[in-house]
């Protein structure tokens, strides 16, 4: 947790990022760090959590963390919650809370919110395009002998 820690702080003190830091450890070894990067790479994916994923699956060559532990300097968001499932990564420790984040204008809550209304209510408005082939590429995965599930 102190390496998490250390990595946000430094970013803050470097001016490289936001205050966040993130570690994953795999049989007691770091094997990744990440380091929220959104405006130096101007990407809004770019947060501490999802760095650190992005390294480990490179570094163990894989995109299932099953046997790793991810330490952050903050409670994830939504959207490095999302990340850390869909690595399956076995437990998350974190420092900060959420709403300690809010409290420093990082609020996810609204994100939270949004999630929970009708696609047809959000702030953004999702609404379903249907053209002929919509369902061929679900189709064509169904009947490949040829696919990974993951």
């Amino acid at each position: 947790m102190k390496e998490a820690v250390d990595i946000a702080l430094n970013n803050v003190l470097t001016n490289s990022g936001g205050p966040f830091g993130a570690v994953i450890v795999k049989n007691g070894k770091v094997i990744s760090m990440g380091r929220n990067q959104v405006v130096a790479e101007k990407d809004p994916t770019a947060h501490a959590e999802v760095q650190a994923i992005r390294s480990a699956c490179l570094h163990l060559n894989t995109y299932d963390l099953t046997d790793c532990e991810l330490y952050t300097s903050c409670e994830p968001c939504p959207m490095c919650l999302g990340a850390i499932y869909w690595a399956k990564i076995n437990a998350v420790y974190y420092a900060n809370t959420s709403e300690d984040a809010a409290g420093i204008s990082f609020n996810d809550q609204f994100i939270y919110e949004q999630l929970s209304l009708p696609k047809n209510q959000r702030t953004i408005p999702m609404t379903q395009i249907l053209i002929q082939n919509y369902q061929q590429p679900f189709q064509a995965w169904q009947q490949t002998s040829a696919k990974t599930r993951y």
